[in-house]
């Protein structure tokens, strides 16, 4: 008994030392863009900050001070208003779910609150409401590496209705405008042109002509701004990089199921919003999930931030060397 009193005051004056029980390695809270007690993980090259007052989203991913996450000044702190119906941001690491024609609006978990609770070491989770127009609640979990940018995402669809539900992951990340859109050609592509143009009136082009989008060396170039923003793509490879006039390159991977329904309008596997020099969105995207009720969904995305110096002429990129630092540090 008196050895169980002596532990107790050990651990009672160890807490009281410190004021608290210690975060896990490579955590903590901090304020940013605006919002209070957003959660930090970060390692000696990396920090990821994750906003849960305006929809779950990436604030900040960055190596040594450099973020490749789109942050727009005056979306800073804002929120949405549910009474009335408007406000919120949507800036930054963005996610979703779809399709995007077919799923009906959902503003809670757009821009609604979410919560963030720290799991473990340079580990995060960001919860949503069970939100009553699509039936589901999502999950979204970020584990980042212990020394380098690669940080691992996961979206979880939960279905909390009575029915099933058959909605798809859709990745909709924000980084600065201006750069280079690489995406690996699948041979048997069934687009003429490796990618679909969104036109206006709802229409989607499949034989675009645009003189900033090229094929060259097995890859989808995007090089400047194309006649229309959004484009999308049916590569099954399963990796995007995206190469920054700030000298670095994002790359994402993701698993594609060749087997599986795509349920977007083009069956797409990957889309891009390119809006001039501003934003680029780079957006993998999930096939569709039959979740029964009680049941569901994950679709995890893989992150790294690397060194690549942006050329003088877009058009010159050296795929070979892209390629080969995809494959040798992006893994």
């Amino acid at each position: 008994m008196r050895k169980t009193v002596r532990l107790l005051a050990a651990c009672a004056l160890a807490i009281s030392r410190t004021g608290a029980a210690a975060d896990p390695e490579g955590t903590g809270r901090l304020d940013f863009h605006g919002y209070a007690q957003c959660v930090k993980l970060e390692n000696s090259q990396c920090r990821v900050v994750l906003g849960h007052h305006c929809g779950g989203r990436v604030l900040e991913y960055a190596l040594k001070g450099a973020n490749v996450m789109a942050l727009h000044p005056d979306a800073a702190g804002k929120v949405y208003d549910p009474a009335a119906k408007k406000g919120g941001a949507a800036d930054g690491g963005r996610c979703d779910i779809g399709p995007e024609n077919t799923i009906p609006p959902h503003p809670d978990l757009w821009v609604g609150p979410w919560e963030a609770e720290v799991t473990g070491p340079r580990a995060a989770r960001l919860t949503s409401v069970r939100d009553k127009a699509t039936g589901v609640q999502l999950v979204r979990d970020f584990v980042l590496d212990k020394a380098t940018t690669h940080l691992r995402f996961t979206q979880t669809i939960r279905n909390v209705s009575d029915d099933a539900k058959h909605w798809c992951h859709w990745s909709r990340t924000f980084a600065p405008g201006g750069g280079i859109v690489v995406i690996p050609l699948s041979p048997a592509s069934r687009f003429p042109k490796h990618y679909v143009m969104y036109g206006g009136g709802h229409t989607i082009m499949y034989q675009p002509q645009d003189p900033n989008i090229v094929t060259r060396d097995g890859c989808l170039l995007i090089t400047g701004t194309p006649a229309q923003p959004k484009l999308g793509m049916d590569s099954a490879i399963g990796w995007l990089a995206y190469v920054m006039k700030n000298g670095l390159v994002f790359v994402k991977r993701f698993p594609v199921y060749p087997d599986r329904a795509y349920n977007e309008m083009a069956a797409l596997t990957i889309s891009i919003w390119y809006f001039k020099d501003e934003l680029c969105e780079l957006e993998p995207i999930g096939p569709r999930n039959n979740i029964a009720p009680g049941e569901s969904a994950s679709f995890t995305e893989d992150w790294w931030i690397l060194p690549h110096k942006y050329p003088q002429d877009p058009s010159t990129l050296d795929l070979s060397r892209l390629k080969a630092q995809v494959e040798r540090d992006a893994r």
